[in-house]
């Protein structure tokens, strides 16, 4: 795991050497060399840290607390941060740990991460910085599981990125035609799944002229307002 960020950083500030690096990923991260290596290279980190009886305990005041609350005021859910200091017992120094502690009618759920950075809240770092990373393991679903990137059954390796190749080509292309869709439309958060079976798969007559090609869709197309708007929004503008 060192070797690969050390390369993928490397990679980095070969282009931006000013630019400041914060790496966060889940607890599979977190390993004790790699925050090392992060401490020495002037990289921050925020990874997810699997709680234990001692992490329990350094926040069991604020999450009583939490439990309380929510017991008194009849709600579904109640949600609070805390944040403490904590060295496990193969960690070199003592680093900061937040918590979210959530407590809910089924009991209480407590999550942990560790983080280098000692500004903000803790708050702050779960749930702006650490949380962010949904989105991009997201997108990676996206690119993964509706547009089948991961069928790399050649045998030749050239062939396998070939299709990479062409699998991130879609993507673009997918996520490309996604931001142009008006942010108040239903399909402007919508899956590339829901985004080809509403606007792609579709029947249609197509009219090829010298100078143009039209498109002619059934009267009764639920789409055909969508369509227009995104036809004229890729349309590239002429010199």
């Amino acid at each position: 795991m060192r070797g690969h960020l050390r390369r993928l950083v490397r990679r980095i500030r070969r282009h931006w050497p000013q630019t400041r690096i914060t790496i966060r990923g889940d607890a599979h991260y977190g390993r004790p060399e790699v925050m090392e290596w992060c401490d020495e290279n002037g990289v921050d980190f925020v990874f997810g840290l699997s709680g234990n009886g001692v992490l329990d305990r350094l926040v069991d005041e604020t999450a009583d607390d939490i439990r309380t609350r929510r017991a008194l005021d009849q709600q579904p859910c109640l949600r609070g941060f805390t944040e403490t200091r904590y060295r496990a017992k193969s960690w070199s120094k003592e680093r900061r740990a937040c918590a979210r502690i959530e407590a809910t009618t089924k009991g209480l759920d407590i999550r942990f991460v560790v983080t280098s950075i000692e500004t903000g809240s803790a708050e702050h770092i779960y749930e702006t910085l650490y949380c962010a990373r949904g989105q991009a393991e997201n997108l990676i679903k996206l690119h993964k599981a509706q547009l089948a990137s991961d069928r790399t059954s050649c045998r030749s390796p050239l062939a396998n990125q070939m299709r990479l190749i062409l699998h991130t080509a879609a993507y673009w292309l997918m996520l490309t035609v996604r931001d142009v869709i008006p942010k108040a439309h239903a399909l402007a958060a919508a899956e590339f799944a829901t985004l080809r079976l509403r606007l792609l798969k579709l029947g249609a007559r197509v009219i090829e002229r010298a100078s143009r090609v039209r498109l002619a869709f059934a009267v009764a197309c639920p789409d055909a307002t969508l369509i227009r708007h995104i036809a004229a929004a890729l349309m590239p503008t002429g010199p």
